[in-house]
């Protein structure tokens, strides 16, 4: 009789669960490898930058579907995605563009049904929208404060770069590090925690993800600023989640934020 008299409480999922072990290790295991090969001449260095992308961004995006319920062949099409745009981009600004196909991917898995757990595929109001532009904001900080600490100024003499780098964020650096960081940890964490706490746990992640990048420039000055804006930008993203129950307001934060990111030259 105690059992009936008690309310239910479903119990939390483990934070880790789903988690695609499997693939994660192979990933790794073949970025080691192509370290190796590197090493040895038997690649050419350039092949770093596919592996890099394939292993980094498509662990994330791969551990971010699987803890949605998105199949084993649908998170491995993600991660071959990534690795033939890093190395199309590999053959000129223009091949940057292949970085639609990750993005279109998970777009159309969004259409499906199959990523509502991540916070995609669900209606999104034009209100919730020109909230996320909150992103722009912190973006022309960091272009006022960059210009006023470290001389650094926005550059448009480089349009094609800009462009290929904007593509690459499009399709696997906001969208790996968002799907991941705050579709997938962030709304698991605040199932078992309060949203500071998830908040702290997803952001302090996606921090630590970027200050670990070797293609971060290593000044104390930068590495700083970059933890600054980062967690700035990780928290509002958290909150713009909570907020809406949908993943579509951080991604245009995230884009807008890096495009203007994009535009900063010596």
């Amino acid at each position: 009789m105690w059992v009936l008299d008690q309310p239910y409480t479903p119990r939390a999922e483990r934070l880790f669960v789903g988690t695609p072990l499997t693939l994660l290790a192979l990933l790794a295991a073949g970025a080691v490898a192509a370290v190796a090969l590197v090493e040895v001449g038997v690649l050419p260095p350039r092949s770093l930058r596919v592996i890099g992308v394939a292993a980094g961004h498509g662990a994330l995006l791969a551990a971010a579907l699987a803890w949605t319920g998105v199949s084993s062949p649908s998170q491995i099409v993600a991660v071959v995605l990534l690795a033939l745009a890093a190395a199309a981009a590999g053959l000129g600004p223009l091949g940057a563009f292949a970085y639609l196909l990750p993005a279109l991917w998970v777009l159309w898995l969004s259409a499906c049904g199959r990523l509502t757990g991540l916070g995609l595929g669900t209606p999104v109001s034009p209100r919730t929208v020109v909230v996320a532009l909150a992103g722009a904001g912190l973006a022309s900080h960091l272009l006022i404060s960059a210009s006023r600490t470290l001389g650094v100024q926005v550059r448009v003499d480089h349009g094609s770069d800009v462009l290929a780098a904007i593509a690459y964020d499009l399709g696997a650096n906001v969208l790996a590090a968002e799907c991941f960081f705050r579709g997938a940890l962030f709304n698991r964490a605040q199932r078992r925690w309060s949203f500071a706490g998830a908040a702290t746990i997803a952001t302090a992640a996606y921090v630590l993800r970027y200050v670990v990048d070797p293609l971060l420039p290593k000044q104390v000055e930068l590495v700083v600023g970059a933890v600054f804006y980062l967690a700035l930008l990780g928290a509002i993203n958290c909150w713009l989640l909570w907020w809406s129950e949908s993943l579509v307001p951080g991604l245009v934060s995230a884009l807008v934020f890096f495009a203007v990111y994009r535009t900063l030259g010596a």
